[in-house]
């Protein structure tokens, strides 16, 4: 190793440092030593020391240990005379510059409240690039990627490229490959996020090009939403680092890129990055650390050519990635999952109100379908003019000899996800409403419409290799044919919500687990039956059956229920067998059907978590896009954050959004008829079915019985409204009895 790379990052070590503590020391004199100290919406106070140290810094005063520990990691000067292996003091002040940034950024915040953007995407009218540090809320949308492997990782670019056109090949190349880029730091004033801009890209969480500040201090806001995942899914307890640290190597697959001239300060951004495993690549002609050590395989390699970077990134992290190309004009990958196809960009659309959208998934027999055939049944994009609206119908023939019929709506929900996959097109709703955005900028690099029967064709085989042999896309464009498959589809519609919905626990001998989450949250098991949907919201009982049958070995695996040894609270001794065995004994038992008596563990990914009121004698919910605060005391962060990490905890229970209005809801503890507290947004949006299931329990208009935000936020507060609005809860039996 380079004893000249050694020199740089423990001098930018006491640069950092000192600068820092001059920082510090100019706040204290300027506001009171008790003033607010932290990163906006986060139960993990500064993230990195939290995590490391276990020190929770919520005051000014507070800074002042973390900065000093700081100081006491940063070895002795590099000497000429002195022979040592450098690597070991290298890390010590790499450490301590990385804890140096965050404390200056909470320094910052501390005067600069409104310097970051609140939310997924920067303003860029208002000329506000910088997002920030990840607020909990994300942390908990983004990371589901991050489990189910269509994230794989993330590249932390520091710096600018030489010119646009060079930062959107590296940006644009990562995206393909399902990365996130988290973006700071700049190269003489010049950042990545500004030349992605100028190249006319969309930058933000949803695009997977997150801007997170303009200085070499903003790096560390990549470092705390790892350490985050750990803590959130993994089950690491603040404070201790070791496992920490082996955690992010071993199953955060991130890299730095540095684009520019490296001085002490990046350099020792970089050396800490190495605590972490995370090797740094440069453009650059810098010192190196080619042997293998913390890092999985070189810890800074230099010289890399721009159209090599990222291969070669990939390569050092040891990241695996499967990529298959699919013969389109447009990038293709789930980084463009995000993108919005805005007014002044649209070329066309279908659907949407302006016109008829439908799709359609059939099985079909091996000999009537042609594989890869893309028949389009009326004009395509050669006779679609500027903002017109032509009808679309997406009907998709799939052959299989072990393809079901229950397995179309499953292939048929992918249609969404795999459209807007193609750079350029946008893709909203299902079914008979699903709309269609295509960008000038598609257009301009020769998108069809045929390019949709390719994806669909190329995606199911390789998404869905065991049960598909075959598929056919046929794309209709005409008014009169679209309206006949929409007829048809309708019916299939009816046909298919009529069998699911009418399906009980009672009706099968089998469920199945989800043992997905269970790389974050090792102690977590998802056990999923018809009338318990995952927590996720991603799969329900037909989604788990379909994905064992196309991966026998894979997170979705069928359990026998065995006896039955509560059917009120769901307990069944076949379940708890699998349990103990998939949580590696961390897990005894749970019941589907209580929050209050050994509830399912849950994983940091839940849609919603139910918490109970006892002075209400119910319960409330909160889905994780409400951010404010609930009659229980805590947010949707805090609660996740206490149980999210595979605990099974009596009076909290995760859950799908769909699950609250299924049969057996917490039937063990009442049912649906305790709830009497969830956001409006959220009662809004199942507003129909509360009142249905309501019906069905033998209570009318249950949703407008139930409170929100609007009444109240405390237990005090919401007690007046239900007892005016005779809410059933309060005739219940005493919810802990």
């Amino acid at each position: 190793m380079s004893k000249l790379v050694a020199f740089a990052g423990i001098q930018g070590g006491y640069k950092v440092v000192s600068q820092v503590e001059g920082e510090l020391e100019r706040a204290l004199k300027s506001f009171d030593a008790s003033s607010k100290i932290g990163f906006p919406n986060t139960a993990y106070y500064l993230p990195v020391i939290y995590s490391l140290t276990g020190l929770k810094v919520e005051t000014l005063e507070d800074l002042i240990k973390p900065l000093r520990f700081a100081r006491g990691l940063l070895p002795p000067h590099i000497k000429g005379t002195n022979h040592l292996p450098y690597l070991g003091p290298l890390l010590d002040a790499g450490m301590a510059g990385i804890f140096a940034y965050e404390i200056k950024e909470a320094l910052r915040l501390l005067y600069e409240p409104d310097f970051y953007v609140v939310g997924e995407e920067p303003d860029i009218a208002a000329g506000k690039l910088w997002v920030g540090p990840a607020d909990d809320t994300i942390l908990r949308k983004r990371g589901v990627e991050f489990v189910d492997g269509s994230a794989p990782g993330f590249a932390a670019v520091v710096g600018a490229a030489p010119d646009p056109e060079t930062a959107k090949m590296i940006v644009e190349d990562y995206q393909k490959k399902s990365l996130y880029i988290f973006c700071a730091a700049n190269h003489y004033g010049k950042t990545v996020i500004e030349q992605c801009l100028e190249a006319g890209m969309q930058v933000g969480w949803n695009t997977r090009i997150v801007p997170f500040g303009p200085d070499i201090s903003s790096a560390v806001f990549a470092l705390g939403f790892a350490n985050r995942a750990a803590m959130a899914f993994g089950g690491v307890q603040p404070g201790d680092y070791k496992k920490m640290l082996l955690y992010n190597k071993n199953r955060i697959f991130a890299f730095v890129n540095a684009l520019g001239d490296i001085g002490t300060e990046w350099a020792v951004a970089a050396a800490g990055c190495v605590n972490w495993g995370f090797p740094t690549l440069a453009d650059t002609d810098i010192p190196e650390i080619l042997p293998t050590g913390i890092c999985t395989y070189e810890h800074v390699v230099a010289n890399v050519p721009h159209s090599e970077i990222c291969q070669r990134s990939v390569e050092v992290r040891g990241l695996k990635i499967n990529i298959t190309e699919i013969d389109i004009p447009c990038a293709f990958g789930p980084a463009f999952e995000g993108e919005r196809v805005r007014g002044g960009d649209l070329y066309c659309q279908m659907g949407g109100g302006k016109s008829q959208c439908t799709e359609l998934v059939k099985m079909a027999d091996m000999g009537a379908i042609e594989d890869g055939k893309v028949i389009i049944e009326g004009p395509d994009m050669e006779s679609i003019n500027e903002r017109d609206t032509p009808p679309l119908g997406i009907y998709v023939q799939v052959a299989g000899r072990e393809f079901q019929p229950d397995f179309e709506p499953i292939l048929e929900r992918q249609i969404h996800h795999l459209v807007n996959y193609i750079q350029g097109v946008m893709h909203i709703g299902q079914r008979d409403i699903s709309w269609i955005r295509v960008s000038h900028g598609a257009k301009d690099k020769g998108f069809t419409l045929r390019d949709i029967g390719v994806v669909l064709h190329a995606k199911f085989h390789q998404d869905f290799r065991k049960i598909v042999d075959k598929v056919q896309v046929t794309l209709f464009t005409r008014p009169e044919d679209v309206a006949k498959l929409t007829e048809r589809a309708k019916a299939e519609y009816r046909m298919r919500d009529e069998r699911v919905d009418k399906m009980t626990d009672e009706d099968v001998d089998t469920f199945y687990s989800c043992t997905l989450c269970q790389s974050f949250a090792p102690s977590h098991v998802c056990t999923v039956s018809p009338e318990r949907t995952g927590l996720c919201g991603a799969y329900n009982w037909m989604d788990c059956k379909a994905s064992f049958e196309i991966n026998p070995t894979g997170p979705n695996q069928p359990i026998k229920k065995g006896k039955v040894l509560d059917p009120v609270l769901g307990r069944f001794a076949g379940v708890d067998e699998f349990v103990q065995t998939a949580s590696k004994g961390a897990i005894d038992t749970y019941n589907f059907y209580s929050m209050v008596n050994a509830p399912m563990t849950t994983c940091g990914c839940c849609e919603c978590i139910a918490a109970m009121l006892p002075s209400c004698n119910g319960v409330m919910t909160v889905n994780r896009e409400y951010s404010g605060e609930t009659p229980s005391g805590m947010k949707f962060t805090t609660l996740a954050g206490v149980m999210g990490g595979g605990a099974s905890s009596p009076g909290f229970v995760g859950h799908s959004k769909f699950n609250i209005t299924q049969k057996k809801f917490i039937l063990g503890d009442g049912g649906l008829l305790r709830m009497v507290w969830m956001p409006k947004m959220l009662k809004d949006e199942i507003y129909d079915k509360l009142n249905a299931r309501g019906k069905e329990m033998g209570v009318e208009n249950l949703a407008d019985r139930i409170a929100d935000e609007t009444i109240g936020l405390t237990e005090e507060e919401i007690m007046p409204f239900l007892e005016e609005k005779g809410h059933p809860a309060l005739k219940m039996d005493p919810l802990l009895g």
